[in-house]
């Protein structure tokens, strides 16, 4: 029975309060904690959520995996303008009011929180007794201390770093596809990319980057404006097994490329002096493909068959 006094409300601010000691913001205890930045940056906001995989996680109660999907998804997009977090809120929906489902997600999130110098300034627990699922929506707040553009360039050389899989796109088609079957990798969590990606664009020229998740690699076009992507297949950064599955289960080539990782989860654009040294310096990353002068057209040679994608 949902209990709307929520009476764990202290134990959540508690957990919350263990985050605000960063070098970013200053906050002080209170029902709605009231915090101070100590920078003077331009600042960009990002909310995201865990959407279909939810179904999966609240299936099998992972949730700390659930936790870590919902980081992600916020994290790896504010690296594309290059944006270093200090401030997260959230929003937990749930179908039963269960102390302990909620605390073990405010926990999670404050220990990962207190690795990265992000303080946790507030949030909400709806109870959604109609819904039989988890949602955890986050939006976190970045400072951007150089803020460049984000394009891939004429001549760059494109480097892929692996996915762990799913991450928490393409779930929809999962569930169509899979109908009541589960596998683990349902429930693996996404990859965090960030902290790697702020490090290669603090000490080697990027051009363009992207995070492959909704829309996969047709997200591409937004960083293609004047030029040409050209994937290739890579032996080092083939798709995981569970790629081939659905692909076996009759999604076409173009439809995997459009909606899964397909075993890359961030593409950086970089010139092809910059190349050797970045791949030497984060972890499986590889060259997977090419930029030339174009009209933003995409080409994948597809790892599932013989063809070739173009969006």
């Amino acid at each position: 029975m949902y209990n709307p006094s929520k009476p764990y409300k202290e134990q959540i601010l508690n957990l919350i309060s263990e985050t605000w000691d960063t070098p970013f913001i200053t906050v002080e205890k209170g029902i709605y904690p009231i915090f101070k930045e100590t920078f003077d940056y331009k600042k960009v906001d990002h909310t995201d959520g865990i959407g279909t995989k939810g179904d999966y996680h609240w299936q099998k109660k992972t949730l700390k995996n659930a936790t870590l999907d919902a980081m992600a998804m916020n994290l790896n997009d504010l690296a594309l303008v290059r944006a270093v977090p200090y401030k997260l809120q959230n929003h937990i929906t749930i179908p039963e009011d269960d102390r302990g489902y909620i605390l073990d997600v405010v926990g999670v999130l404050s220990e990962e929180c207190k690795k990265m110098n992000i303080a946790i300034t507030g949030g909400e627990t709806s109870i959604h007794e109609n819904i039989p699922t988890i949602d955890i929506s986050i939006t976190v707040s970045g400072f951007i201390k150089n803020l460049k553009s984000n394009m891939c360039k004429a001549g760059d050389v494109l480097i892929g770093i692996k996915s762990s899989g799913l991450h928490s796109n393409g779930f929809t088609k999962v569930r169509e596809v899979f109908g009541d079957e589960f596998r683990d990798e349902f429930t693996h969590p996404t990859k965090i990319y960030l902290d790697e990606v702020l490090d290669v664009c603090d000490r080697y020229r990027v051009n363009g980057m992207m995070h492959i998740t909704g829309g996969a690699f047709t997200k591409l076009k937004d960083i293609s404006k004047d030029v040409d992507i050209n994937i290739y297949k890579n032996d080092n950064l083939l798709p995981q097994d569970i790629f081939y599955e659905i692909y076996n289960k009759g999604v076409t080539d173009k439809d995997m490329y459009k909606t899964f990782n397909c075993g890359i989860g961030f593409i950086l654009s970089v010139p092809r002096n910059e190349k050797d040294k970045i791949i030497s310096d984060v972890t499986d990353a590889y060259e997977i493909g090419s930029v030339s002068a174009g009209n933003g057209t995409i080409l994948i040679e597809s790892s599932f068959s013989r063809s070739i994608v173009k969006y």
